[in-house]
């Protein structure tokens, strides 16, 4: 049977089933990514939000409720998606660096499923693209659909450019005007970034249902609830701005680094958005009003794509997988935004449906990580599982949600010279905080016990040393994470130029490079057949990208 796969970055659920999971016969890939959400849900237990449409492919599958990310800012929480590796395997912690600078022959996942036969295709914000970063061409078999991420309806904001969106758009940004933070315009779906990306999904889903034997990879990114709140009016309309409550937590935790907490300087780079200090009660009720609103805004678009797939008889045949890249701070602590590795920062969404396989309507507890979702789907797609990932399958959580094959996971952040490397257990975070390279007895620590202490109001590092230390001991087992990736550090053109010899060897776009494609236009032919058999590790009598380009590991 045929199927088709929906990934959503915004959650991920899998429906359970007791019977061993099958890999699907070349299925139909989905995938969704939602941008800043965190798992502010109805299917996560919130009684306020408006999520209907996340909250029916919830029913469908089975709901991750200990998923986290792999570092809180955009760029490389997708790095992690999209390579399966960690930031501090790359060394990139930050918005503008491709992934590609630190690692030239890096395996993507859309590219791996393109490899395997797919027709793959992203509409929006699948990589991270602005700030200095790029799109990866090479993932994709079609051309990338990109939609402008920072757009207004009303004509007052229209009038000039602004900062944030030159900077998304790789413009300059000096001297330009900062745009508002939230707009509610009486407009149609359409006049924002979701609802196009929601109107060409359903065009590509309508192509795919005309041609379902031919295997697609199709990457949807949803722009909100990420900064600006921009959504139509009707969706502000569903809430009662005065009975959103104020955070009970105001403060950072105590006894936490200085230097740990955001000052929320995404957030500051708006208008009327003042450069230090706590915002005003009326101005927070106003975001976590816009953030609401966001949710249901995007939602409303899930819900099309949803409706589309059931008009055109795909659901059935459908793995839908739903992520979120990062959560997000509604001023717990006093902080906005991401950039932190508090918890509201770090947990996410994750969702999985596959009909007829996973009994629907599940949760697990099992701890899962970003890198996890890689390996995942390859297993549950039936293809080969790229190696080196740092993830590490979860398709047998599917089968039985009460399993836990991770003690926990891991976030980072970094802060000046510090890197804050935490684990998450089912009970407590621990963060060391210290340069890359230095000795682990030069680590600052905070520990956070979820049981006793929910809200994160008190690091217990000092408290309870014993507790801390054994929890810091796992990092002995660990390589060291890197340093922030420099412009020529580490930078290795040979690589780069084996990927593009690569391409150009694999004549039949299959991935893999035969003994006759790789001795094509060798100019030492006797000896070319001894490299071919040293690069191919596995002995199977052809060489896949990363052994090519790494020559059987000898290039790292």
């Amino acid at each position: 049977m045929k199927y088709f796969l929906i990934f959503l970055a915004t959650g991920l659920s899998l429906a359970d089933t007791s019977a061993q999971i099958q890999p699907l016969e070349r299925p139909h890939v989905l995938l969704v990514c939602v941008d800043d959400l965190k798992p502010l849900l109805g299917c996560y237990g919130d009684k306020r939000v408006k999520s209907p449409n996340i909250d029916r492919l919830a029913s469908r599958g089975m709901t991750f409720d200990s998923a986290y990310c792999n570092q809180a800012v955009c760029a490389p929480s997708r790095n992690s998606l999209l390579t399966g590796l960690r930031p501090q395997t790359l060394g990139i912690y930050d918005l503008a660096t491709n992934f590609r600078k630190a690692r030239p022959e890096a395996l993507t996942l859309p590219r791996h499923f393109r490899d395997q036969g797919y027709k793959t295709q992203g509409i929006g914000k699948i990589f991270h693209v602005g700030h200095g970063n790029t799109e990866d061409p090479v993932s994709w078999s079609v051309p990338h659909y990109q939609v402008r991420s920072i757009a207004y309806a009303l004509p007052e904001n229209q009038m000039l450019p602004t900062r944030e969106g030159a900077l998304f758009e790789n413009k300059p940004a000096n001297n330009l005007a900062k745009g508002p933070a939230y707009e509610s315009a009486p407009v149609p779906d359409n006049a924002y970034g979701d609802g196009v990306i929601a109107d060409e999904a359903i065009r590509r889903i309508q192509e795919a249902g005309k041609q379902p034997e031919n295997p697609m990879f199709l990457a949807v990114g949803f722009l909100r609830p990420h900064l600006p709140f921009c959504a139509p009016k009707k969706y502000w309309d569903l809430y009662d701005r005065k009975s959103f409550a104020l955070p009970e937590c105001t403060t950072p935790p105590e006894g936490a680094p200085p230097y740990a907490p955001t000052h929320f300087g995404e957030l500051r780079n708006y208008a009327n958005i003042k450069a230090q200090g706590p915002l005003e009660e009326d101005l927070q009720r106003t975001l976590i009003h816009g953030y609401h609103a966001s949710i249901s805004y995007m939602d409303a678009q899930l819900g099309r794509i949803l409706d589309e797939l059931d008009r055109s008889d795909l659901a059935k045949n459908t793995i839908i997988l739903l992520w979120g890249d990062h959560g997000w701070h509604l001023g717990d602590h006093g902080m906005w935004c991401k950039h932190t590795n508090y918890e509201q920062a770090t947990r996410i969404p994750l969702m999985v449906s596959m009909p007829g396989t996973i009994r629907a309507g599940r949760r697990t507890s099992s701890l899962t990580e970003t890198v996890d979702i890689f390996p995942t789907l390859c297993e549950l797609a039936g293809i080969p599982t790229p190696r080196g990932l740092d993830g590490r399958s979860f398709a047998d959580v599917l089968q039985k949600p009460n399993l836990k094959p991770k003690a926990f996971v891991q976030q980072v952040y970094p802060r000046g010279d510090k890197l804050g490397r935490a684990l998450r257990t089912d009970r407590y975070r621990l963060v060391e905080w210290k340069k890359p390279g230095d000795l682990p007895s030069t680590a600052e620590l905070e520990l956070y016990d979820y049981k006793n202490d929910p809200l994160e109001t008190t690091n217990i590092a000092g408290k309870e040393p014993d507790l801390a230390r054994s929890l810091q001991s796992h990092f002995l087992g660990m390589k060291e994470a890197k340093k922030p990736f420099q412009p020529g550090q580490n930078n290795k053109p040979k690589p780069a130029d084996r990927l593009a010899l690569f391409q150009r060897k694999d004549k039949n776009g299959d991935g893999k490079l035969s003994l006759a494609e790789f001795l094509a236009e060798q100019k030492d032919p006797d000896q070319a057949p001894k490299r071919f058999e040293l690069f191919d590790t596995d002995n199977n009598g052809e060489l896949t990208r990363e052994e090519f380009v790494t020559q059987g590991g000898r290039v790292k």
